[in-house]
């Protein structure tokens, strides 16, 4: 049997509008690709669809495939990253109605869908796709290091998980409000998810690293900006690699810094200290250097969702003071945010 995942996964585009499946999913955490979705897409997310056990909710129209069909979705998008990356054995007849009602199936799991045999026999017999996205496209090559043309950003972090994703998608949307040519570039699954295409760089052979990275920001026009969603960070014991990666082949002409005040350790390390806001700027400083000597830092993004809004203000005033640098929180918005923006174009 034709493997329908392998003939159609390595597409740069995605099925848009989707319809959100939630499982049979009762923690929120593991619901995050769907909120992402529903809080950054909201315009390419037709509904939800969960089983009956589920416990969570985006808050979107309960559509079933059929309905979600008829409504314009032309896929049915996994919103749950559950422990493990596989797709249990319950979802399996909500996802071959699916396909039976002419949707597409898009999946951020580590497990490939095609390796379910219920639903690569239903995708060949119905001739739809079975759509992995955290598999990387083929002929990636060898980073060159050569220059290219049009401006680039990367989002850069003090550790993992702490908003380089959700910055970077507020810079490009801001730069689109400004009348500024630009493109968010997606690098891990949520993100692609959102934008449509991407690279997921966390399922790339650390030696195409910065290649991929080349391939997601090709020469541009020399006012157009590539806003470039970080991963990781370079003094993650675990995630270094691949923000080396990143950062060597986005070649970035800004980097913005991206911190949760307040964390003291690295997620998933302990015993290892979060490295100070001014030790990511001058690491990555020194290190993108190497392929872009003009890098520079433009500001310092906080998650300030802990705290509440006077505390955040203050904060955020008091290390802007500190550092000479813009500091916000994009998801507050406000003067601040305005200020980052602006020091990311000057």
């Amino acid at each position: 049997m034709t493997d329908a995942s392998d003939r159609t996964a390595r597409s740069t585009e995605l099925p848009q509008p989707y319809l959100l499946f939630l499982g049979d999913t009762v923690e929120p955490g593991f619901a995050k690709t769907a909120y992402g979705l529903r809080d950054w897409a909201p315009d390419i997310c037709t509904g939800e669809f969960a089983l009956p056990s589920a416990k969570v909710s985006t808050g979107l129209p309960a559509l079933n495939p059929a309905e979600a069909r008829r409504a314009g979705a032309r896929s049915l998008l996994i919103g749950v990253a559950n422990s493990g990356g596989v797709l249990p054995e319950s979802w399996v007849p909500a996802l071959v109605e699916a396909l039976e009602a002419g949707l597409d199936i898009v999946s951020g799991l580590h497990m490939r869908l095609a390796e379910v045999p219920a639903l690569a026999e239903a995708a060949e017999r119905l001739g739809r796709r079975l759509i992995n996205v955290r598999h990387p496209p083929r002929g990636i090559k060898v980073g060159t290091g050569r220059k290219r043309t049009g401006m680039r950003l990367l989002t850069v972090g003090t550790d993992c998980a702490l908003g380089k994703k959700y910055t970077a998608l507020a810079l490009a949307r801001a730069f689109t409000a400004r009348g500024i040519d630009n493109d968010f570039r997606a690098t891990g699954q949520t993100g692609i998810m959102i934008a449509g295409g991407g690279i997921p760089m966390d399922a790339v052979v650390s030696d195409f690293e910065a290649g991929a990275a080349e391939m997601l920001s090709p020469d541009a026009a020399p006012e157009h900006w590539d806003v470039i969603e970080g991963q990781g960070s370079l003094f993650h014991p675990a995630y270094a690699a691949v923000s080396l990666g990143l950062l060597h082949g986005s070649q970035p002409d800004r980097i913005v810094v991206c911190h949760h005040p307040g964390r003291t350790q690295m997620l998933g390390t302990p015993g290892y200290d979060l490295p100070s806001v001014e030790e990511v700027i001058d690491l990555n400083i020194r290190i993108g250097s190497r392929t872009n000597p003009d890098i520079r830092c433009t500001g310092v993004s906080f998650n300030t969702a802990h705290l509440g809004e006077e505390e955040a203000l203050e904060l955020m005033a008091e290390e802007s003071r500190r550092l000479g640098l813009p500091v916000a929180d994009p998801i507050r918005g406000g003067e601040a945010f305005d200020r980052l923006v602006e020091s990311c174009l000057g």
